[in-house]
């Protein structure tokens, strides 16, 4: 179980299949299974799922309602997104700063996210029923697409909840972080190849090998990239060997 899963995203009078199919993309990439809507556009769920593929299952979960109090019936916290400027004082937020206050609410009931339609978005007597006003935080600019606005909402609950569940393979030449002495050992093949080229001649040797040591932890290389930093420096020191013998 999910706190996600007390979670619905509820879209009032959406009007285009194209951000439906979207929506129910997010939906999937964000961990959220609890889609409804009021009063939408007709449309054709096999298209919806040939848009936002491998979703069927959260298609077929799909609710229609007639009203928009009937969708928000068993909810115990609602939050309307929205760019509008009301006549009266309204809690808001953003969605940053909603999703711990939704994500506690959802421990106790179903939480609702509501959007509106395209156009117009949500109109007054929607958000009423809101106990909250979010305000994604915009430029001047403050139409949104309508999937965008879920995507926005969505990530930061998915995160607030812990969520990410999806591992990312491992690069096919990963290594493991370099011991101590491999550390030491690195650096002190520098050191010889520094020395060797006379790189110290008119500078402190103590001094740069401190700065080599830093710049090598910021960079924070794994065993196999220490290892061929290493490499340079013993190449260094055999070309170096090399070009003595070759002058005897």
């Amino acid at each position: 179980m999910s706190a996600l899963d007390a979670v619905a995203i509820v879209l009032h009078r959406p009007q285009d299949p194209v951000n439906l199919a979207a929506t129910v993309r997010v939906m999937k990439n964000m961990g959220l299974s609890d889609l409804r809507l009021v009063e939408p556009m007709p449309y054709d769920p096999w298209r919806i799922e040939g848009v936002a593929h491998g979703t069927r299952d959260l298609v077929e979960g799909i609710r229609h309602f007639e009203t928009l109090p009937a969708a928000l019936a068993d909810c115990v916290y609602v939050a309307a997104f929205g760019a509008k400027r009301r006549a009266h004082r309204w809690p808001t937020t953003s969605p940053r700063a909603l999703a711990p206050v939704a994500l506690e609410k959802a421990r106790e009931g179903k939480v609702a996210l509501l959007f509106g339609q395209e156009d117009h978005g949500l109109p007054n007597d929607a958000i009423d029923l809101a106990q909250v006003l979010v305000a994604i935080p915009t430029t001047e600019h403050a139409s949104l697409n309508l999937a965008q606005a879920v995507l926005i909402a969505a990530y930061e609950l998915h995160l607030g909840a812990g969520d990410a569940t999806r591992t990312v393979a491992r690069h096919k030449h990963h290594a493991p972080l370099p011991r101590h002495d491999e550390w030491e050992r690195a650096l002190g093949d520098i050191d010889r190849a520094l020395a060797a080229i006379a790189f110290y001649r008119t500078r402190n040797a103590e001094h740069i090998l401190r700065s080599v040591r830093s710049l090598l932890n910021r960079a924070g290389p794994d065993s196999r990239e220490l290892t061929l930093v290493r490499a340079m420096a013993i190449e260094v020191l055999r070309t170096i060997d090399r070009v003595k013998r070759g002058l005897e």
